[in-house]
């Protein structure tokens, strides 16, 4: 029997019964979020002058922003004592933005598959309710915004919540009432995302916070200016979306399961990492491998060669393996270093 979420099972399983887990075919635990404890992070653990939208260093976290400053993003060992995280997500103002333009934006987002969210029957009746909870710390206290967008039918709603006390790590816990308008696609696309509001320009802070389901409005009203100051940070980690109106205890994954959940989005290789090639012509050298796992789709891809040069790529390419051709140059060894493959959300 095939187990496709993983929740409470321990109360359906008889106290006087032995029962086999086939594990390999768990694919989906209860948190919605990749990678929420921050401990993965393939591109590395620090990126600077950040002024645009861009995947950087934890995995799967997607840093958006326009008119908002200029970031710094580094991978902190900073997190709250005693609660088993050892890595936070970190963001440091390093050029301020105290008067935002209209369209000022600065978001932290984690897009989701619509086919791995059917089970929250979203567009129907009995469409599930979602909780987010995370720890969050900052300096600067006030309101923030939390959001989720329905992408496939132009739908979100906005959530507030309160850092009361400077530079303290606190829990906050947001239940958003399920949809019953709209169905997710089934399929790989970008179906679901939340957005964690840092900067919000007065476009997006006009009228009300919309706090019930409604055309895409992108609401942040009420969202403080992250950018106002370059004394200003924010660190977030321990971060879980899941069906229902209560947050239960953070999802610790092991390590290798939680990194290739990771990278069915994005797979990288060092400079160490040596790929050959083998010859196959008078002029053309060429290598086939397969991805660490099945990617989400036919990634795109980033490369060093070595003892040749890039003639193709595209000739055998999906979500499963991939087939590229060198120009060979002779007498010399012919191979690839730094591969990044990216089929990112």
């Amino acid at each position: 029997m095939a187990i496709t979420r993983i929740g409470n099972i321990a109360s359906t399983i008889p106290d006087d019964s032995i029962q086999n887990v086939k594990m390999s075919n768990i694919v989906q635990s209860k948190n919605i979020i990749i990678n929420g404890d921050m401990s993965i992070a393939q591109r590395g653990t620090s990126a600077t002058g950040l002024t645009g939208g861009a995947y950087n260093t934890a995995d799967r976290f997607y840093l958006n922003m326009g008119t908002a400053g200029t970031w710094t993003n580094t991978i902190s060992t900073d997190v709250p004592t005693g609660q088993g995280f050892a890595k936070s997500f970190k963001l440091d103002c390093t050029t301020a933005n105290a008067s935002l333009s209209a369209g000022s934006y600065m978001t932290v987002q984690q897009r989701f598959e619509g086919q791995n969210l059917q089970y929250i029957k979203k567009g129907t009746s009995s469409a599930e309710s979602l909780t987010l909870s995370f720890w969050v710390k900052s300096n600067k206290t006030g309101t923030y915004i939390a959001l989720l967008k329905d992408n496939d039918n132009g739908r979100d709603i906005s959530k507030s919540y309160t850092i009361s006390s400077a530079n303290t790590w606190e829990k906050k816990t947001i239940t958003f009432p399920g949809d019953t308008s709209g169905a997710l696609d089934n399929d790989n696309g970008a179906s679901l995302m939340v957005y964690f509001w840092l900067v919000a320009g007065s476009t997006y802070q006009s009228g009300s916070l919309q706090t019930s389901w409604n055309s895409t409005d992108d609401s942040a009203v009420g969202q403080v200016n992250l950018a106002d100051s370059t004394s200003n940070e924010w660190y977030v980690t321990g971060i879980q979306l899941e069906a229902g109106s209560v947050a239960s205890d953070f999802e610790f994954l092991p390590v290798d399961c939680n990194l290739q959940r990771c990278q069915r989005y994005f797979q990288a290789f060092t400079s160490s990492d040596r790929m050959y090639a083998l010859q196959y012509s008078s002029a053309y050298r060429a290598l086939v491998f397969s991805y660490v796992c099945t990617m989400r789709a036919s990634p795109t891809q980033s490369f060093t060669a070595v003892g040749g040069s890039t003639t193709a790529s595209s000739a055998t390419v999906n979500s499963i393996f991939r087939y590229i051709n060198l120009a060979y140059t002779s007498g010399t060894a012919t191979y690839i270093h730094s591969l990044t493959l990216d089929a990112e959300l």
